[in-house]
C-alpha cells in the first residue's frame, strides 16, 4: 500500500522566505492472515491490507509518521517495532510488548506516532511472542537529500534476505522449548529467501551505480551474500553512514543492514548471479534436503541465459569490525557505568532449555515496564521494581555506558539495542574466553545497532545514555528471545516522568507539557485487564 501524505513536499511562505516543511506520512495497516508460497509450500502467513510481503514504510528524514493499526488476525495479539529507530521523544512508540506497550488484542486498533530524525535503512517486524517471522516484517526506508553519497549513484533497490518455515511460530517455540529438546537445538529454516521470494530478477542498466539497501529481516540465520562479478562499496550500516570501503562478500546476522553502491558494467550482453547463503554453523543438525542458497540476478538483459553461481570454496566476508563511521566519532571516554554480561544457555528445572544473562533468564513482567517507570515516583530509579527477571539496570543522564559481553556457548549471537547505535571497541576471536581487559580500542569506532558476537568470545560496546526511554538489550536469533536471552536499559526513568503522561488517569504526569500516551495504548491495555500502574508484578 502507498502512503498518504500531507504533503510530499509541502512547501509554505512565510516573510518571504521559501521553507520546506517536514511531511506527515500516514500508512493505515490492517494486520491479517493470507496464504503465500515463497518457496512453492503453501501456509497461512501475516499479511497487510490482504497482501505479502508486507509494505516498505518509506520516509524523509525529519518526516512524522502515522501507523493507525488494527489487528485483524482474530486468534493472536501482535505489535510492530521499528527496528533500529531510536524513537527520540517518544520512547513509548518503540513496539515491544511488556516493555513499552501491551499487546494489540485481535479487533483492536492502536497508532504509532514519531518523528524520524535519522537516515538510513531500517525495517519494522512484530516484537510479540516470537510472531515476525511468520511474515510481519519489511524494510523502513528514511531518504537523505543531504547523504554525503547522494552523488555518487543514479538509483536506489532495496534487497531483503530472511529465512522461512514453513510451519508456524507458536507450534515451532513451543516444540523448541519443551523438555523434549533439552539441547535446546532451534529449528532449522526450510529455505532462504531474497526479497520474499526465490530466483529474484534485479533489472540493472549498463554503466550506472546501484545504492543497494540490504536487510536481513529472517529469524536465525546469518547470510553471506555476494554479486557475482561486481564489487560493492560499503557506505553505510544500520543508519550509520561509513568512510567507503569496497568488498567482494559481506556477511549479515540477523537484523543487520548495511547500504552499498554497485555500479554496473558497460557491456549488457551477460547476466549475473546474487548469492545468499545462510550460515550453517549456526545450525544444530543440517537437515539432509536443505538447500542454504537463495540466487537472484542482475539481470542486464532479458534474453541472456540467468547462470548458475560458481562454487565457493570458502566464505570470505568482509570484517565490518574494521569500518570507520564517517562522522568519525572518537572513542567514548572511559564508561561511567560498566555492565558485565555472561552469556548462557542451559535447562532449568523443567527439563527445557532456556538462555540467560548473568543465571537469569527474561520473563515479562505484569506491568509494561515503561508504565512501571512512569507510576512509581522516585522508586523508579530503583531497578527492584523492575522485577528481577527483566534483568533491569538503570542508566543516569549522559554516563557512558559500557557493555561487556561474555559469550560463555559455543554459538554465534547477533546482540541488538534498542533506542541507540553502539560504538563496537573490541571484539574478540573465537575461543578468545572472557574479555581480559587489555584491549587497544580503536580511535574511530564502527557504531550500529546489531552486533555478532563469536562462539566463547567476548565483546565491549559503548554508547552515551542521552535518549530517555526503556530500551531492550537482546539476542536477535527469535528463538533466544523466546528462552529469554533479552536485558531491559531503563534510561532516566525520572525524566521520563516529567516527559511523557498517562493523561486522564491518577498516574498522569504533573509536568501540564508532558506528551500524553494516546488512548489506543491505554486500550490496548484496560481491554486485556493488564494493569497500567505498578511494579513489575502489578502491585501499587
Amino acid at each position: 500500500m502507498a502512503p498518504s501524505s500531507a504533503s510530499s513536499n509541502l512547501v509554505v511562505f512565510c516573510s518571504l522566505i521559501l521553507s520546506a516543511v517536514a511531511a506527515v506520512v500516514k500508512y493505515d495497516f490492517n494486520i491479517s492472515w493470507v496464504t503465500a508460497q515463497p518457496d512453492g509450500s503453501s501456509r497461512p502467513t501475516i499479511g497487510i491490507n490482504g497482501a505479502w510481503p508486507i509494505p516498505q514504510i518509506t520516509a524523509n528524514v525529519g518526516d512524522r509518521v502515522i501507523i493507525n493499526a488494527v489487528n485483524g488476525l482474530g486468534n493472536q495479539t501482535t505489535s510492530l517495532h521499528f527496528h533500529g529507530l531510536y524513537m527520540n521523544g517518544t520512547p513509548h512508540m518503540d513496539g515491544p510488548v511488556s516493555v513499552t506497550q501491551c499487546t494489540i488484542p485481535p479487533g483492536g486498533s492502536f497508532v504509532y506516532d514519531f518523528n524520524i530524525d535519522q537516515p538510513g535503512t531500517y525495517w519494522y517486524h512484530s516484537h510479540d511472542s516470537g510472531q515476525y517471522p511468520d511474515g510481519l516484517r519489511g524494510a523502513l526506508i528514511v531518504k537523505d537529500p543531504d547523504s554525503p553519497y547522494k552523488d555518487q549513484y543514479d538509483e536506489e533497490l532495496v534487497l531483503t534476505l530472511s529465512d522461512w518455515y514453513h510451519d508456524q511460530m507458536p507450534p515451532l517455540i513451543s516444540r523448541f522449548m519443551s523438555y523434549a529438546n533439552p539441547t535446546g537445538a532451534e529449528p532449522v529454516p526450510n529455505s532462504a529467501l531474497m526479497n520474499e521470494t526465490q530466483n529474484l530478477d534485479i533489472k540493472v542498466e549498463p554503466g550506472k551505480t546501484y545504492m543497494f539497501r540490504i536487510i536481513n529481516i529472517g529469524a536465525f540465520a546469518a547470510q553471506y551474500l555476494w554479486f557475482e562479478g561486481h564489487t560493492m562499496k560499503i557506505v553505510e550500516v544500520d543508519g550509520i553512514y561509513t568512510e567507503a570501503a569496497k568488498a567482494d562478500m559481506i556477511y549479515l546476522t540477523a537484523a543487520q543492514r548495511y547500504s552499498v553502491l554497485i555500479t554496473t558494467k558497460d557491456d549488457a550482453s551477460s547476466n549475473f548471479a546474487i548469492v545468499g547463503s545462510m550460515d550453517q554453523d549456526l545450525f544444530d543438525v543440517i537437515p539432509p534436503n536443505l538447500n542454504p542458497n537463495v540466487t537472484g540476478w542482475l539481470v542486464y538483459s532479458d534474453s541472456a541465459p540467468r547462470p548458475t553461481p560458481a562454487f565457493v570454496e570458502a566464505f570470505e566476508p568482509f570484517d565490518d569490525f574494521t569500518l570507520v563511521p564517517y562522522d568519525k566519532l572518537p572513542l567514548f571516554a572511559d564508561p561511567d557505568y560498566s555492565i558485565k554480561l555472561d552469556v548462557k544457555m542451559d535447562n532449568l528445572g523443567d527439563g527445557a532449555n532456556y538462555a540467560w544473562f548473568n543465571n537469569v533468564t527474561y520473563v515479562r513482567p505484569k506491568v509494561n515496564t515503561l508504565y512501571t517507570a512512569l507510576t512509581s515516583g522516585k522508586l523508579a530509579t530503583n531497578p527492584a521494581v523492575y522485577g528481577e527477571h527483566t534483568n533491569p539496570f538503570v542508566l543516569e543522564k549522559d554516563q557512558i555506558v559500557e557493555i561487556v559481553l561474555n559469550n560463555m556457548d559455543p554459538g554465534k549471537h547477533p546482540f541488538h539495542l534498542h533506542g541507540h547505535a553502539f560504538q563496537t571497541v573490541s571484539r574478540s576471536e573465537e575461543e578468545a574466553g572472557i574479555y581480559a581487559y587489555n584491549e587497544t580500542f580503536p580511535e574511530y569506532p564502527m557504531r550500529r545497532d546489531t552486533v555478532m558476537v563469536r562462539p566463547n568470545g567476548n565483546m565491549v560496546l559503548r554508547f552515551k545514555a542521552d535518549n530517555p526511554g526503556i530500551w531492550l538489550f537482546h539476542c536477535h536469533i527469535e528463538w533466544h528471545v523466546a528462552s529469554g536471552l533479552v536485558a531491559t536499559l531503563v534510561e532516566r526513568p525520572l525524566d521520563l516522568q516529567n516527559t511523557l503522561s498517562l493523561a486522564g488517569s491518577p498516574y498522569a504526569s504533573p509536568n501540564s507539557s508532558a506528551l500524553a500516551i494516546p488512548n489506543s495504548h491505554i486500550e490496548a491495555c484496560t481491554k486485556q485487564d493488564i494493569s497500567i500502574a505498578g511494579n513489575a508484578a502489578g502491585n501499587q
